[in-house]
């Protein structure tokens, strides 16, 4: 049974973030502009535009956030990697953010532009990883608000533990706000990542990273890249759903918030929702939580 998230008696409200793709033909386009257009009146604390791999999808990003801020009221986070340019067209970009009035950098490694199996090479005159980004975009200025990844089953690429905790602790001292997770769907995944990390001396907020995505084959393809855990109760819920878009879209709303609700039970207040630009997933989940729109929008 699904259970209607309550405001805490002390005052904190729940709060959402959404994470949207820049679309690569005009039908996306059209797809995108009417998720955000539904999402707007649900007040989100943030809504952030990814890069694709490689940075290949850079300008297509660079025109959404820019749009996003002309046309809605929306706070939009800048995804901003260090592939495919040197540190002086990087920071040009951020700059260039920042005169358009965005201030909320996620600030990423980024994936090689041959895909996640490749090795990661930086750019020659570019900036090694995240946290070499993180310090030029402070050198930059103050005014950045900066967003972080961060994995509690471990990066693809992890030397383990203790390596990981060290990594996002260097990315706290070199002036990230906030990290956001990679997708999971157990609990106790992201509870035994924030022990670890707040042991290791991460005191940052860390932001659960919620996957909405209906198709499960394609969902098992992104965790298998990421390295997140399937549960065989997940797989078990999907089976047979296959032609059958409508209950897999009730099902993944559900689990979504159920997760959140375990989640905000155990303190939990942040979350942000990987919507893969479907508004009525996103709306659906938070809805189960009790959220509701500001505006008839998104009713």
């Amino acid at each position: 049974m699904i259970r209607k998230l309550t405001t805490p008696d002390d005052g904190s409200n729940l709060r959402v973030s959404f994470e949207f793709f820049p679309p690569k033909t005009e039908a996306m386009a059209t797809r995108l502009w009417e998720t955000i257009q539904r999402l707007e009146p649900m007040a989100p604390s943030f809504v952030s535009v990814t890069y694709g791999a490689g940075g290949s999808t850079r300008e297509r990003t660079h025109e959404t956030v820019r749009r996003i801020v002309a046309e809605t009221s929306l706070r939009p986070a800048a995804h901003l990697t260090c592939v495919g340019a040197t540190r002086e067209e990087v920071l040009a970009v951020a700059d260039g953010y920042r005169q358009a009035g965005v201030t909320h950098i996620v600030a990423l490694r980024g994936d090689p532009p041959a895909g996640m199996d490749a090795k990661y090479e930086p750019h020659p005159g570019g900036f090694r990883d995240s946290v070499d980004l993180i310090r030029g975009l402070r050198e930059l200025g103050k005014s950045f608000e900066i967003s972080v990844s961060c994995y509690p089953e471990l990066h693809p690429e992890s030397r383990g533990w203790d390596a990981e905790i060290a990594f996002l602790k260097a990315k706290q001292d070199a002036g990230a706000d906030r990290a956001i997770t990679q997708f999971f769907f157990e609990p106790d995944v992201y509870f035994n990542f924030l022990d670890r990390a707040r042991e290791g001396g991460v005191t940052l907020p860390i932001v659960p990273g919620i996957m909405l995505q209906p198709n499960f084959s394609g969902m098992k393809r992104m965790a298998g890249m990421v390295q997140t855990s399937v549960p065989q109760w997940l797989e078990r819920l999907y089976e047979g759903l296959e032609e059958d878009n409508e209950t897999r879209d009730l099902v993944t709303a559900t689990v979504a918030a159920e997760l959140c609700h375990k989640l905000h039970e155990r303190g939990v207040r942040d979350f942000h929702f990987y919507t893969l630009n479907r508004a009525s997933l996103a709306l659906s989940t938070c809805r189960l939580l009790g959220l509701k729109p500001q505006s008839a929008k998104a009713a």
